[in-house]
């Protein structure tokens, strides 16, 4: 029986139950009816229920996601997706000087530290992905691997550990240290690459649309996720976007769109306010509000890394092009904060989970980002103290695994710059199915991204 992960209209109406009350519906109406009716809770770490639901119980979760999406919001002011809303938020994002490229390119030896710093990172996390915080740390001090300084291995895990917690299942055959071949294909990668086909061909001033156009052109459906998910599927019922953000998704403020914003941020040295809007086209698409934001963060700290090597003065940056009283603001202000007050990282780890874990899926946008935001703090700029730290902390391992690499690789400027210990299982070798991509080296991915700063938009 093929139950589709992330689309089916009773999994998603328990999803959208814990939006609504995130960003400040009130559902308690609609969730009574639900569970009278027999409805069940959304699955906790897959994303498919393992049973359909009757016909009755299907046709009543798609109404009441239609009703959910009506509900007035009270954090709509304080969290609008809308660019120019957001603009009046932040005066970061108004200013005139800040329209493009202000400082000077990173070299291609940079940009391939960073490609390779993404890869590294996603790869470390990938193997633990979805498993619980105390999982991962079991597994890792099981073979002497904690703190994490290296790739997870199975050599000398006690059997009776991995039946309680098995490896990513997908993630085993390509990702633990004695199985690694290259970089095997992720999303995490996957949305990188489709971004420098939208730059080649559409150029900075890119429209929304040309990103649906791209990936119905260029991304296999079966290769997205969660909020990628439904907005594809929406395109394919016609939809447009923002639209396509909106309409029973109930994960538009989860994760996906801050794993797309690496390219923007850099080819936009100097610039993060551009870099941001940039980011702001791509990942309205499929998300809202702290979706956005987290991808305009994300992005803005990206461009502010380009020109400023202290990590610390980028993470402030990117704060400034996101609202102030929105929720992922107050919670990456939270996680450095933690990050600068605690020198063992497993407490700032301990407070993190203890804030967000039980009101936040593990794929959710704002857990992620601040976990991502105190590891990179906590680093202090060092790239294998970063992509571990970030892998340490749980929830989307192999999404803040990439993101933190990603920065932490632009900063050290170099491959040669990056310990040998992660670069050269990576073989500089990537597998993808996004167009041409499949077997691109590292290097060459530098070169892609260099050349996008280089030709004139069209």
């Amino acid at each position: 029986m093929l139950r589709l992960t992330w689309v089916q209209p009773e999994d998603l109406l328990g999803h959208e139950l814990h939006q609504a009350t995130q960003d400040g519906r009130e559902p308690s109406a609609i969730a009574a009816r639900w569970r009278a009716a027999g409805g069940q809770e959304a699955p906790t770490r897959a994303g498919a229920s393992p049973d359909p639901a009757s016909r009755y119980l299907r046709q009543l979760a798609e109404d009441l996601l239609d009703e959910l999406a009506d509900l007035p919001s009270k954090s709509a002011d304080q969290e609008p997706t809308d660019l120019a809303k957001i603009k009046a938020l932040c005066p970061a994002l108004t200013q005139a000087a800040d329209r493009g490229p202000t400082g000077a390119a990173p070299t291609r030896a940079a940009l391939e530290a960073a490609w390779l710093g993404r890869a590294a990172g996603c790869l470390l996390g990938k193997p633990v992905e979805k498993l619980p915080l105390d999982a991962i740390r079991q597994l890792a001090q099981s073979t002497g691997n904690w703190p994490l300084n290296t790739y997870f291995t199975a050599r000398g895990v006690p059997p009776d550990l991995l039946t309680a917690h098995p490896w990513n299942r997908r993630s085993a055959p390509t990702s633990l240290a004695e199985n690694i071949d290259g970089m095997p294909e992720d999303d995490d990668l996957n949305y990188p690459l489709l971004n420098v086909l939208l730059l080649r061909r559409h150029g900075r001033h890119f429209t929304t649309t040309d990103v649906a156009k791209l990936w119905l052109d260029e991304l296999p459906a079966g290769r997205t996720f969660t909020a990628e998910r439904i907005a594809y599927r929406n395109l394919l019922q016609g939809l447009e976007p923002p639209r396509t953000a909106r309409h029973r998704n109930p994960f538009r403020e989860w994760i996906g769109a801050l794993i797309r914003a690496d390219v923007h941020g850099w080819t936009n040295p100097g610039a993060p306010a551009a870099a941001a809007e940039q980011a702001h086209r791509d990942a309205t698409l499929t998300h809202t509000a702290n979706g956005v934001y987290a991808a305009m963060f994300t992005a803005a700290v990206i461009a502010e890394a380009t020109t400023t090597p202290d990590i610390h003065t980028c993470l402030r940056t990117g704060l400034t092009v996101i609202p102030p009283n929105s929720r992922l603001h107050k919670a990456i202000t939270h996680a450095v904060r933690l990050a600068e007050r605690h020198t063992d990282f497993d407490t700032v780890v301990d407070e993190l989970h203890a804030t967000h874990a039980e009101t936040h899926h593990w794929v959710h946008a704002i857990p992620n980002t601040a976990l991502i935001a105190a590891a990179l703090t906590h680093a202090d700029g060092d790239f294998t103290a970063s992509i571990t730290k970030a892998v340490s902390g749980g929830w989307d391992t192999d999404s803040n695994g990439a993101t933190a690499g990603s920065i932490a690789g632009l900063l050290v400027g170099s491959p040669d710059n990056l310990p040998v210990h992660w670069t050269a299982p990576l073989k500089n070798r990537l597998a993808t199915s996004v167009a041409d991509f499949d077997g691109t080296g590292f290097d060459t991915l530098a070169h892609l991204t260099k050349d996008l700063m280089e030709t004139p938009s069209p």
